[in-house]
């Protein structure tokens, strides 16, 4: 994480470490709204479920459980995708001080280590994302994570794990700028904190608020995502959702703006309050190993 200048910086064990806690903590509390998410966002066409009635039909049709469908594959990945961001976001924030010159965090710089951390932990996540995608479809007759992996294998061999490679690269990279830019800026505007209790009230507020930004920045490129990673290949046909940029265009041309974004409302439900969770969580992890390590961490 981005830690005053006059403190020594944690070593990078701890960074992933408080990124793992957060991200399992996160994940935990807002599945449910990820599989409505991912239902809203494969719907084509320009009629689809709300946030509510998508809740209702999955329930009703397929059972309650099924919102927890597809768990273990963000659940294995999230350790060490949130460890990645929050490790890569340190690492980079690092780097790009010492090319700048700068001696403390601004704002370009900041939003640049988002996009750079984004970017960094896109290429972690895509299998794990397309295993949790096939499996939260409705219409998935896999039987679990190992039998989508081997059939993918099977099928387009290990490569075919990183479909929706390009479109995750662009999700994360926007989410992270978002997310990291607007948590500086939101802590400067922020009064300061005079304990541990209004501190980690803050980290709350401005975590919130980037992962509300965050969101509002990636999830056309997350529609595009699901699109490509939710589509079966068909050998000798070239895929109607391929590529990012093409794919945008397709389906604002063919179902409106609005359909770029589809699943937004359980996506931000999730996403705000969650990146408020994560950033509290890793700011609590971090405060510990400060504590236990001493100076000069304090």
């Amino acid at each position: 994480m981005l830690t005053e200048q006059k403190k020594k910086a944690l070593p990078f064990a701890a960074n992933f470490a408080a990124g793992a806690i957060a991200g399992v903590s996160e994940i935990l509390t807002f599945y449910p709204l990820d599989v409505v998410k991912t239902r809203m966002q494969l719907e084509t066409g320009k009629s689809q479920h709300g946030l509510l009635g998508s809740f209702k039909s999955i329930i009703k049709e397929e059972g309650f459980g099924r919102l927890y469908r597809g768990l273990v594959p963000p659940l294995l990945l999230e350790a060490p995708k949130r460890a990645v961001k929050f490790a890569a976001n340190d690492f980079w924030g690092k780097t790009y001080l010492g090319l700048t010159g700068e001696t403390k965090m601004t704002q370009p710089l900041s939003v640049l280590t988002g996009c750079s951390a984004g970017a960094t932990e896109s290429f972690v996540v895509v299998p794990f994302e397309l295993v949790k995608i096939k499996l939260q479809d409705k219409t998935s007759t896999f039987k679990g994570p190992m039998d989508v992996v081997s059939q993918i294998i099977k099928k387009d061999g290990v490569l075919g794990l990183y479909a929706g490679m390009e479109a995750t690269f662009w999700r994360h990279l926007y989410w992270n700028g978002g997310y990291f830019g607007c948590i500086f800026q939101v802590r400067a505007l922020l009064p300061k904190a005079e304990n541990q209790q209004s501190e980690l009230m803050n980290n709350f507020i401005s975590g919130s608020i980037g992962g509300f930004a965050g969101t509002a920045l990636n999830t056309p490129f997350d529609v595009v995502k699901s699109r490509i990673q939710g589509s079966a290949k068909v050998p000798g046909v070239t895929p109607k959702y391929n590529w990012t940029y093409p794919a945008l265009v397709t389906i604002f041309r063919e179902e409106g703006p609005a359909a770029l974004y589809k699943g937004f409302v359980p996506k931000v439900l999730r996403l705000a309050p969650g990146g408020g969770v994560l950033l509290l969580v890793v700011e609590f992890t971090l405060g510990i190993f400060r504590q236990a390590l001493g100076p000069p961490y304090i």
